[in-house]
């Protein structure tokens, strides 16, 4: 069989789990996700075996499953209509297949050149993003305290920095520089977090702000990794927080 059936099937077959979980009682599809996130190891780990060994190819599948956790906690805060859960089926359905697209190209990079990585790197840092907001959005969402926020977000960025970093590394053999930037960006987000709880900012715009906060500190991580920090860099990716973290202050409810 084919890669890109395979890839059809692991969407369909994905995208399908989400429909089913309709069918459950709201205290049994907590769990379901939880069955849905191990499903979709396997059937990544199945379409792209070729590619993957017990090395850091197997950092591929953190994106996969994080993007469904992210989905799936999301899934809860949508009103229970067809209206807008159908939409988020098909996009689940598409940002499954893109990540079998864009994990294919990692893993054929990390054994030689490819034309198509700077694409796969467009996508899946954008893919990231899109991941870290669904599961940033999902922790606020919850309106726990001021510990459990601030080590959720600093736990769960540590996979997501480390995927996003190692799709620029592209090494098979285990790298501590990796473990050691995805760590300290990690404590960086967790404080983000912390200064976030007490601000009274809504749980759409704080989760924004965390997604902007990974944005400028995975851009720089791969820029550092690629050997193209530039000042310039530096500069654009600080004037995205700035205007950003003026956009919010202004937005703020301030005594309210």
């Amino acid at each position: 069989m084919s890669k890109r059936k395979r890839f059809v099937i692991t969407s369909v077959l994905l995208s399908l789990g989400f429909v089913g979980i309709q069918l459950l009682e709201n205290q049994f599809r907590l769990y379901a996700i939880g069955g849905l996130v191990v499903l979709t190891i396997l059937l990544f780990y199945w379409s792209l075996r070729e590619g993957l060994g017990m090395d850091m190819t197997l950092t591929t599948l953190i994106l996969p499953s994080l993007f469904t956790a992210g989905v799936g906690t999301f899934w809860f805060l949508l009103p229970a209509s067809i209206f807008t859960r159908l939409p988020i089926i098909i996009f689940y359905g598409l940002g499954i297949y893109v990540l079998c697209l864009t994990n294919n190209i990692y893993t054929v990079a990390a054994i030689r050149t490819i034309a198509l990585l700077r694409a796969a790197h467009g996508v899946g840092f954008v893919l990231s993003l899109l991941t870290s907001f669904l599961i940033y959005d999902a922790i606020l969402s919850l309106r726990s305290s001021v510990f459990i926020n601030t080590v959720s977000v600093a736990v769960l960025s540590f996979p997501l920095f480390l995927q996003g970093l190692w799709s620029v590394y592209l090494e098979k053999e285990f790298s501590r520089n990796l473990l050691v930037y995805s760590a300290v960006f990690s404590l960086i987000m967790g404080e983000v977090a912390l200064c976030l709880y007490f601000w009274p900012v809504t749980v759409v715009v704080g989760s924004l702000f965390l997604t902007i906060a990974v944005y400028i500190i995975l851009g720089l991580g791969q820029a550092k990794m690629e050997g193209r920090l530039f000042y310039q860099t530096v500069r654009e990716y600080l004037m995205v927080g700035i205007l950003v973290f003026i956009g919010m202050f202004l937005a703020t409810r301030w005594g309210g």
